[in-house]
Parts: C-alpha cells; structure tokens; sequence
C-alpha cells in the first residue's frame, strides 16, 4: 500500500491527496471517557487530522521510565490515537522535545532544566532563565551533549510504542520535530549560547569554514601574530564593531547559531527514527516573527520535510500587514519546493498571558492567511484545556456556537479545492540572509529581542543601532526603510508581491517577473548568481538603495559589476521614488494589479490550473463599516463561502460590503 509523502496541497496518504485541515486535542487535559466526543466534534467541523503533542515531562516517571497508561489512562496516548484511526482521523503527532503547551517547563521533565549539564548559558556564564508563567525556568541548551542524549533516550522509549501506530497500521501521518526552535524565546544574538559544548561546536565550526588559522585571520582583517588559535577564539558578546572590516567575526556567530539549531533538529529527527518513528513526513513550526529569530529556513528545510508557520494576533491593519508578508514567503517558498504552506498553529482563542482576542480576531486571522497563500491549518486549540480561553469545543466535546464558522469555512475550502489553486506573485523583493543577520546582531534594545519588538509591530528602523561603520549611513535601518517603502508603493498598486529571505535563493525567486533585492552593501555570491539567473530567464532586476559592492564576507565582491550591469539601482529613501519605479514596472512588464478603492481594503486573486480566477478574498483591517471597490479585471458572480450570498463583477469591477475587520471569500460560480 502506498505511505505518506508530501505534496504541495497536502499529504498524500494511500493514494489519496489529504489536504491539511487539522484540529488540536490535548488528551492528557481531557479524561478519557470525554475523548471520543471532543474527537467527534474535531471531525465535525472538517477537520482531516487531530493534532497532539506529547509532553515528555507528562509522562516520564524518571529517567528511562515513561508512563504511558498503564497506571493512569489519562496518559495512554495509544488508546487516544487507536480511537482517532477508528473514526477516520489521521494524526500530527508532536513529541517535542519542546513543545511550549502553557506547560509549566514548557512540556520538559524537571530534573531536565534544573541539570547544570543541560542549561543554555549566557556570556557570563549563568543560566538562561525563561520568564514564562506560571514559573521561571532556566531553558536547555541545543547544542549541551548532555540534553541531546537525554531527548535521545525519551524519543527511543516513545518509539517502542509509537511506532507501531504509524500509517497505515495506525493514524499517525505526519511528525513534528520539537517546536518553535527559537531558542526559547531568549533569542538574541548574545543572549545565549555560550555552553561549553556550544562553545566547542562554535570554534569546529569556524575551524571547517577557514581551514587555517592564517586564514582566519586575513578574513577577520588582522595580524596573524595577533589572531587567536581556533581552540582560543571566543564569540562575540556584545555589538561593537568599528567598521565593516569587523563584521566578519559577528556575521559568523549570527551563522553559527544557524546552524546550531539546524544540527540540533537533525539529531532529533535521527533519535526519531531510530526509534522507530520513520517513513512518515516531518516539518518543524516557526514562531511568530521568526525572520527576526536565529532560525533559518533553507537550513531547516535541509533537516525536515517542510516548514510551517504559527499565527496568533488581533484583526486589524498591523496583524494583516504581518500576515501578508510571513505567509507571502512561506507561499511562495512551498509552493517552488512542492510543500504545503501550512499553519502549525492557527490561534483558536488564546491562554491567558496574552491579551484577551475576540472569536472575530481568530477568524479574521485564518482567513487573512488564507488569502495570502496559506494552503492548510492546524486549530490550536480545537478543544478547550486549562490555560486556554476561547476554543470552539468545550472539554466535554460539545461545539460552541462559534464552531460553526471553522466548519464552514473547512467546507469552503474543501467545495473550492483551494488546496489545488494558485495565488500568483510576480514581484519579489529579496532580503539577503545577511542583512537579517545584521538586523540581528546590530538590535539596540538587550533582552527585549528583535522578535519581540517585531511582534508589537517595529522592524530594524525603529529597533537597530545607527552605527555607520564607517559607510556614511546606518546599514539595518535603510534596508529596512527601503523594503517597506516597496511594500507600501505595491500595495497600494494591489501589485502581488512576497518579502522572501536571501537563503531561499532558488525557490524564492522561481517565477518572478521583477526583483527588487534590498542591500546595504553586500550578500553572498551564491544569491548574486542566482539573481543574474533569474535575469537570463527574463526576469527584471532593482537594487537598493545602494550598490552592491562586497559578498558575504564583506570582502571586495567580484562579481558586483556583472550584476549591476544588468540591474536597475534605486537609491530609494522614501515611499515617493518607490512609488515611480512600481508605476513604471506596472507598466514596462504588464503586472496585474487588484487595487481598491478605498485604499485600505485589499483583495488577492486565486487561480486554477488554466489561469482562471476562481477564489477572492477582500480584507477589511480597519474598524470602518464601508463599501469596497476592487478591480479584478473579469465580470462574474461570485458566491460568499461563507454567507451564500451571492455579488456579481461588472466592468471587471467587483463592488461588495465589508464589514470593519473582516475578510470575505467569493467562489466563482
């Protein structure tokens, strides 16, 4: 019989394309006799798969013993899921080692955060401790050998029992390999890691990097008598470069980090299938503002089978703006790779250390994603827990009057097959993986973390030392003003566009008509031959706002006059020059263009294999009751999936009601 593999609407399970609508019961909070309602009400509302974490601190009784019913049903997670393959559900199983869950230590066994041997440290040497309620705690270290090998000894008992449930003895379909891997959220560039282990890892990895210590020292502009041994070499601990000669040795902690965590989830996923847990799909959740986190998205798409994004926010402009432009990437990335573009977590209802959100702020979410390419999500939580507010099921499995709307809009999306549409973007603009890094390294504000502040909505403009390094003009701060200066000039064009990351390099500049690629001064060759690819393939390409002149190690770029030769350069400060090179690309390159009127409404455009526009969504984050006018350039009806009203286009213009900070989707009839 044929497994699971990964296609980009889905999970193809047995010979059947599965699209990934799925719902979150947490059984350790239910009692058992409850659990067969809760997964009834789960499926009722269309949902293809029941999503569980795992807590490893649940079920461990002490080191090499797990609990898993045999005592105390409540923990059987077998029984939980034999019941889910009964009534025809599949499973995402997520087994951490981290898995968050409002979970005192995060999901984690006690002795393992209280073991010196096992605790990130900070550059002083202390522990990294977690301000996270209901109690502080100091969080592992990914890269201590120590923790590695403890999650390697869970993962092979969890196996033992696990793996006999896997697809098609069982439901399990799809794996989660740990969670949210951003450090714990002390996700600073010099928050942490300083663990001996990640210390010794750090200098293995500038040691392959360099090759000779001679080496090292012509890359970090100093004297070889001066320069430290590999085995001597210390990281950074704070920001204090002078000039550009110095950014090297940052740039490369930034890297290491990277690539910490990309190890450190490819040793869970081994420690996984040595256990048994393999021949089924993995992915791994990326959190909110995760560009601005040490996570690397080409790097861990290496280690699992795809990436997804959790999204969690409040209906109006700022969260629709976010929205846009992480699930613009994710789409874009998927969608050349042949991945889903799923939400992890789709926030359905909150816990209570966040600001309380309205069912409307939940919905209003989904449907913001979905517009903008989302193919699939994961409700969390589709049933009620503790620490938890606001899920459509209560934990007896009885579905609340707002369960209605995600059974409809799952059967919208399944009536549509929007799985199988297409959102087309043919403009990108392309942040170089070293400019996130700078943004990182270059962050003004300490503890407070570049996520953080990019969760309340402020980038590296409002958030990035002004250092100059000597180049005249802050680096971080005029990349980040020139980026959103295009966002905000093609937005108001209704031009498509996506923000991708440098790292996608390939699949995140398959089938652009136009790139615009934001540097200070430099990225790395590799980004630089793809993008004179993509111009010999037809493609236009903008450069701003300044020129590139060094590669990724800031050293002279040989390649700079061949690209620039073929680029248009834009030293753009301001929306205003933004604005006349969109209004000119509109027109030299045919973009398409879904502008309305008023200009803070949006509206993107889902196609079919053919071409033909057959989904609409039209999004209203302000508070306004108004009437919205969209071009979409074709005259039809158009049904509300959501109401069964029905509207027609005329003159290529569709008219409609929006209500204040919602999203309607229009099916072509």
């Amino acid at each position: 019989m044929p497994g699971v593999t990964v296609e980009r609407g889905g999970l193809r399970i047995g010979g059947e394309l599965v699209p990934l609508l799925s719902g979150s019961v947490q059984y350790w909070r239910i009692e058992p006799p409850r659990w067969r309602a809760c997964l009834e009400a789960t499926r009722g509302m269309g949902m293809r798969f029941v999503e569980l974490y795992v807590p490893w601190g649940v079920h461990e009784l002490g080191k090499g013993r797990l609990e898993l019913g045999e005592r105390d049903p409540q923990r059987d997670v077998c029984a939980f899921l034999r019941l889910a393959h009964e009534l025809g559900l599949y499973a995402i199983v997520r087994p951490g080692p981290h898995i968050n869950a409002e979970l005192t230590y995060f999901g984690l066994p006690e002795r393992i955060v209280w073991d010196a041997a096992c605790q990130a440290r900070s550059p002083n040497g202390n522990a990294v401790i977690l301000a996270a309620p209901p109690k502080m705690f100091p969080v592992p270290s990914y890269a201590s050998d120590a923790y590695r090998d403890e999650v390697t000894r869970y993962f092979h008992l969890l196996g033992e029992r696990l793996a006999p449930l896997l697809y098609p003895e069982g439901p399990i379909a799809l794996l989660q390999i740990d969670n949210e891997g951003a450090l714990f959220f002390r996700d600073g560039a010099y928050d942490q890691d300083y663990h001996p282990d990640a210390l010794a890892k750090y200098r293995a990895f500038v040691r392959e990097k360099y090759g000779t210590m001679g080496a090292l020292a012509r890359a970090y502009g100093m004297p070889e008598e001066a320069a430290p041994t590999f085995s001597e070499l210390l990281p950074p601990r704070a920001f204090d470069a002078k000039n550009t000669d110095e950014l090297l040795h940052y740039l490369d902690w930034a890297e290491f980090q990277e690539q910490m965590l990309a190890d450190a989830l490819a040793g869970f996923r081994a420690a996984l299938e040595e256990g048994g847990l393999g021949g089924v799909p993995t992915m791994h959740n990326f959190p909110l503002a995760q560009e601005a986190t040490p996570l690397n998205a080409a790097r861990v798409g290496e280690i699992v089978d795809f990436v997804g994004l959790d999204y969690y926010g409040r209906a109006g402009e700022r969260a629709r703006r976010d929205i846009a432009r992480r699930t613009s990437e994710l789409t874009v990335v998927s969608d050349a790779m042949g991945r889903p573009s799923f939400a992890c977590e789709m926030g359905a209802g909150y816990p209570p250390v966040f600001p309380p959100l309205a069912e409307g702020d939940s919905l209003f979410t989904a449907m913001a994603a979905l517009a903008y390419g989302l193919r699939g999500f994961n409700l969390y939580m589709a049933v009620e827990r503790d620490r938890w507010i606001g899920a459509p099921i209560d934990p007896h499995g009885r579905a609340r009057p707002f369960a209605e709307s995600w059974r409809r809009l799952a059967e919208a999306l399944e009536r549509t097959r929007f799985h199988e549409l297409v959102r087309r973007v043919p403009v990108r603009i392309v942040v170089p993986r070293i400019e996130r890094r700078l943004a990182r390294l270059m962050h003004a504000f300490g503890p407070a973390s570049g996520a953080l502040l990019s969760v309340l909505g402020q980038g590296p403009r409002e958030a990035c030392l002004e250092d100059d390094l000597g180049l005249g003009y802050p680096l971080a701060i005029e990349v980040d003003t020139f980026v959103r200066s295009f966002e905000d000039a093609l937005e108001a064009r209704g031009v498509p566009f996506a923000v991708v990351g440098g790292e996608h390099r390939k699949s995140g500049l398959e089938g652009a008509q136009w790139i615009v690629c934001a540097t200070s001064v430099a990225f790395s060759s590799e980004l630089a031959l793809e993008l004179l690819a993509a111009r010999r393939r037809g493609a236009e390409i903008t450069i701003g706002p300044h020129p590139l002149a060094f590669d990724g190690a800031f050293k002279p770029a040989q390649i700079a006059s061949e690209l620039l030769a073929q680029a248009e350069l834009v030293e753009c400060r301001d929306p205003a020059a933004a604005d006349q090179v969109v209004s000119a690309r509109i027109a030299s390159l045919g973009l398409p263009s879904f502008a309305s009127d008023p200009d803070v409404v949006f509206a993107t455009v889902h196609e079919d294999a053919a071409g033909e526009a057959r989904v609409v969504f039209v999004l209203n984050p302000t508070g306004d009751d108004l009437v919205a006018r969209t071009t979409l350039g074709v005259d039809a009806t158009w049904l509300d999936m959501m109401t069964g009203r029905e509207t027609r286009s005329e003159r290529g213009v569709l008219e409609i009601r929006m209500r204040p900070r919602t999203v309607r989707m229009l099916a072509r009839g």
